[in-house]
């Protein structure tokens, strides 16, 4: 990874658009600082496209979404997204409510199961705002061992489910989109920005595990300096400040080589 000081000025010079995590990435420990804020809106007011894409709730997308500065708010990993159009908040689902409960009656069995085997698991305070997952805390306000979180990893994959590991939450679904898929979608959907122009001119910015998709995905892919787990694609770029102050960091960087 490349320190983002370095960077050639080109590689940001030319984008449209950042997408970001939340947690660990744009929040401190859950909480908003000023200067991380701050620089959000000074990115909007410079015209570029923000999504947000978080593993957390729906519930959390539909308030972001009216409150922030920001265009898209991307939830579940990718599988539901809230998004501002004609002066209107629209929710989206790519399923109907019938096949929605149907397949939230699958997963709920196989988070039953999945309880019943690993006792150590416990559902995250934010379940209730959820549509297309399960959460299970693992870092946020308890610590469950690497080793249980493996194997229960391992169990859920073996019973049908999709998983994926935050830096705080370990996730079982039944849905196929990940960050970089969900945010492609809406992107094009619901914007017409198609899937090419998208990839090369919006950055991603994130920190963890279930970040690997949009490290992948975008070449302008920004880590924020506590980066944990081993993507598949190293981000390309990396800042000296960690959570809310590398994004602080990244947001200048871009917005210095689109003034120059």
């Amino acid at each position: 990874m490349q320190p983002i000081e370095r960077a050639d000025a080109a590689h940001f010079a030319k984008l449209q658009g950042l997408i970001f995590d939340l947690d660990d990435t744009f929040l401190d420990h859950g909480e908003l600082k000023a200067a991380t804020y701050q620089a959000l809106s000074d990115l909007y007011e410079r015209d570029l496209w923000l999504v947000v894409a978080t593993g957390r709730p729906a519930g959390w997308g539909d308030v972001l979404a009216r409150m922030w500065p920001v265009d898209a708010v991307v939830t579940e990993n990718g599988a539901i997204a809230h998004v501002k159009r004609d002066g209107r908040l629209h929710c989206l689902d790519e399923l109907s409510p019938g096949e929605r409960t149907q397949r939230r009656s699958a997963l709920e069995q196989i988070g039953a199961d999945l309880e019943r085997e690993f006792p150590d698991l416990t559902r995250t305070n934010d379940a209730r705002a959820r549509i297309s997952d399960i959460t299970y805390d693992v870092g946020e306000y308890q610590s469950v061992p690497h080793e249980i979180v493996k194997s229960a990893v391992e169990r859920a994959r073996e019973l049908g489910a999709r998983t994926t590991v935050s830096s705080v939450h370990l996730h079982i679904s039944l849905d196929a989109h990940d960050k970089a898929t969900g945010c492609l979608h809406i992107l094009w959907s619901q914007f017409g920005i198609d899937t090419t122009t998208a990839r090369m001119s919006f950055g991603f910015i994130g920190d963890s595990g279930n970040d690997a998709a949009g490290f992948a995905a975008f070449p302008a892919s920004i880590a924020v300096s506590n980066l944990s787990g081993r993507p598949t694609v190293t981000p390309k770029f990396v800042t000296r400040g960690a959570r809310g102050a590398g994004f602080v960091e990244a947001a200048r960087r871009i917005l210095a080589t689109r003034s120059s």
